[in-house]
């Protein structure tokens, strides 16, 4: 990899981050859409966001919003089967395992949050598994902009963030979780935040993030 910009932050640096490089950060934003506007209210992570993504677009950095889409049919799920539903209720004769997605391609549940203001400018990065950068093109539009930084928010953390996290880490990328910004149940939320995280990305609050960007 390639040395940053004078004034950039060095992917290598195991140190505490103190600039971002504005033209190599990219922000992506994960399932922040109608049909979990609910948890994401709860967890109060949309104000945080709106703040993040407007001056993101301030400063250059383009924003990536990364969204469920899936066949109306179910012929698209996953095919694997696990032990419970995602409240941890087991399988069987009174919780059947679902054959077609709640909210299916186009339907009202899947559009990114109003607040968020989806522009021509931003990516759209329809996705069909946890991880946004599984049979996407969101590593193409990264790279192709010159980005090594992502900085990622949204939801669920122990989900969809936590398989992005990861297929980032693992593709090279610098990652920055920014916890005020993100939502799903509280307990794993804490336990990825303080125990998963900080072993193998950065965990940043939204001020100090704009703070290391406006640095840059």
């Amino acid at each position: 990899m390639t040395p940053p910009p004078e004034g950039g932050t060095d992917p290598q640096d195991c140190g505490t981050v103190t600039t971002y490089d504005p033209r190599r950060t990219g922000l992506v934003v994960f399932d922040m859409l109608e049909a979990y506007r609910e948890p994401i209210e709860q967890a109060g992570s949309l104000a945080p966001t709106v703040r993040l993504v407007e001056a993101c677009r301030e400063l250059g950095v383009p924003v990536f919003f990364a969204r469920a889409d899936h066949r109306a049919d179910g012929a698209d799920l996953a095919r694997s089967i696990a032990d419970t539903d995602n409240r941890f209720r087991p399988w069987g004769p009174d919780n059947p395992v679902p054959t077609r997605p709640p909210h299916g391609s186009g339907s009202p549940g899947l559009r990114v949050l109003a607040e968020l203001d989806p522009r021509p400018e931003d990516y759209d990065v329809p996705k069909h598994r946890w991880s946004a950068f599984h049979g996407t093109h969101l590593e193409l539009s990264l790279r192709s902009r010159g980005i090594d930084h992502v900085l990622l928010v949204g939801g669920s953390v122990h989900v969809g963030i936590a398989s992005t996290a990861y297929a980032a880490r693992d593709a090279d990328f610098q990652v920055t979780v920014v916890p005020d910004c993100c939502h799903g149940f509280e307990e794993q939320r804490s336990f990825f935040m303080t125990k998963v995280f900080p072993r193998m990305c950065h965990v940043l609050g939204s001020a100090d993030v704009l703070d290391a960007l406006r640095e840059g």
